[in-house]
């Protein structure tokens, strides 16, 4: 079964709405994943990856949002899951994540830290790692936003995706690529440059990580990810926004549309007001 059909049977189509901004002159829409039922698209890429790898245990590493997505796909397929989070993970996404019924440890400093810990829990127990970005199946599930996107809306368009490490805009300009007049551009937060410092690199670096509302799309990319690759593959560029225009796109979407926005989904409308897209 493909990812469509996967998230098809398990999950809503996300509400496109019309998003009137002043001093922007075309028409800009937002795709609200905030709908999904752990609050974010990266359910999409869990149910998938849970799908393809059958009844293997999942072991996973997340800032909290795919943490989420893993437990939900976890509860739906029937499948037995760990999630390692780091000790500075968001206490609400970690409330969450407690009520789900999934194992949960809380281990390092940071997503590196978490996520190494977890890479070993999978290879000692005999799990399967699924990386929040560095996977295939992963990636995929990501890629249905677009194929939503598409049947949504009527003609061409630029797609803004926020980009940590990079399984979004892997997913979504690979679906893209074969349609005439669509692209995707990625949005990072400058406190956290990975995915962009991979791509000029032509293979992953390390990058200084600091502080950032966008925790979401904080932390390193895993050695080996597939992401760049696929990215540059189809074509797509990369731009970084500061923390002044996260915070600023985050109050401008609560304050004039009424849209809870965490700092990683509100990058796309900071690079719009910066000049970037």
């Amino acid at each position: 079964m493909d990812a469509r059909a996967v998230i098809a049977d398990h999950l809503a189509v996300s509400p496109l709405i019309p998003l009137p901004l002043t001093g922007i002159d075309v028409p800009v829409y937002a795709k609200l994943e905030t709908r999904q039922p752990t609050g974010s698209f990266k359910v999409r890429g869990a149910l998938s990856a849970a799908a393809a790898y059958g009844r293997a245990r999942i072991v996973t590493a997340s800032a909290g949002n795919h943490g989420l997505g893993i437990a939900y796909a976890a509860t739906r397929l029937g499948v037995t899951a760990t999630v390692v989070v780091p000790e500075t993970a968001s206490t609400a996404k970690v409330a969450q994540l407690e009520t789900l019924g999934i194992d949960l440890r809380r281990i390092g400093a940071d997503y590196d830290a978490a996520e190494a810990e977890a890479i070993d829990l999978a290879r000692e127990s005999g799990g399967r790692f699924v990386s929040a970005y560095n996977d295939p199946a992963v990636v995929a599930g990501q890629g249905t936003i677009a194929a939503e996107i598409i049947e949504q809306l009527d003609g061409p368009a630029t797609v803004v995706v926020p980009v940590g490490g990079g399984g979004l805009l892997a997913g979504v300009a690979q679906a893209l690529l074969d349609r005439p007049g669509w692209q995707a551009v990625g949005v990072e937060t400058a406190a956290s440059r990975g995915c962009s410092a991979a791509i000029a690199a032509g293979k992953v670096v390390p990058v200084p990580v600091t502080a950032t509302i966008a925790d979401g799309l904080a932390g390193n990319l895993e050695p080996g990810s597939i992401t760049p690759g696929l990215i540059v593959g189809a074509g797509a560029t990369v731009c970084a926004v500061p923390e002044t225009a996260i915070r600023a796109a985050v109050r401008e979407l609560v304050t004039q549309h009424g849209l809870v926005v965490e700092g990683s989904g509100a990058v796309g409308l900071a690079a719009l007001r910066e000049g970037l897209v």
